[in-house]
């Protein structure tokens, strides 16, 4: 017991509450605005969360909303299995052997792309498509693709079709983007 009697006089108290007092105080302030900051950071989770949630639903409705731009039906029609119970197996349909269509000044990848999807393979069968017939395969595409003028590609599909590449190079020169 007089240990403890001894402790309680001879401790310095005036420096532990001096000290104490204090750090007690800047614990709670510490605790409190990190409590505060964890709720900004849920909120901003949350938001974060919901715009994501947003965007995806954006994403699938444009995909839901994608027009086809194939008009026509792929030439390429593998089937199985038997017509109409006659006992006859299908032959698939094997497309025409691709030109490269880019080779005419103001057709990218892209723009090759859907011409093949609407039957456009060769330069023989771009230079028979009439011009209101590419600018509608360009205009069902979207408006990224109506500000292509398809006036001058089929003229230059009679000059690849027919193997004339240096009259085709010489005129390509003269063209800016497929545009006289």
């Amino acid at each position: 017991m007089e240990n403890l009697h001894c402790l309680f006089n001879n401790f310095p108290w005036d420096i532990f509450l001096f000290w104490l007092l204090p750090l007690l105080l800047l614990a709670l302030l510490l605790w409190w605005l990190l409590g505060k900051k964890v709720k900004n950071l849920e909120a901003y989770n949350t938001e974060l969360q919901d715009r994501i949630k947003f965007l995806e639903n954006e994403l699938d409705a444009c995909r839901k909303n994608r027009v086809s731009v194939a008009v026509e039906p792929s030439p390429v029609a593998v089937t199985t299995g038997v017509i109409a119970g006659v006992g006859i197996t299908p032959v698939p349909v094997v497309p025409p052997v691709k030109d490269d269509l880019k080779i005419v000044e103001g057709i990218g990848p892209k723009i090759e792309e859907l011409f093949n999807k609407a039957g456009i393979y060769t330069f023989a069968q771009l230079a028979d498509t009439p011009v209101t017939r590419m600018k509608e395969i360009l205009d069902k595409a979207g408006s990224r693709f109506q500000i292509h003028d398809p006036t001058t590609w089929a003229d230059q599909a009679v000059l690849a079709r027919d193997g004339k590449w240096d009259e085709l190079k010489k005129w390509q020169d003269e063209l800016y983007k497929g545009k006289l």
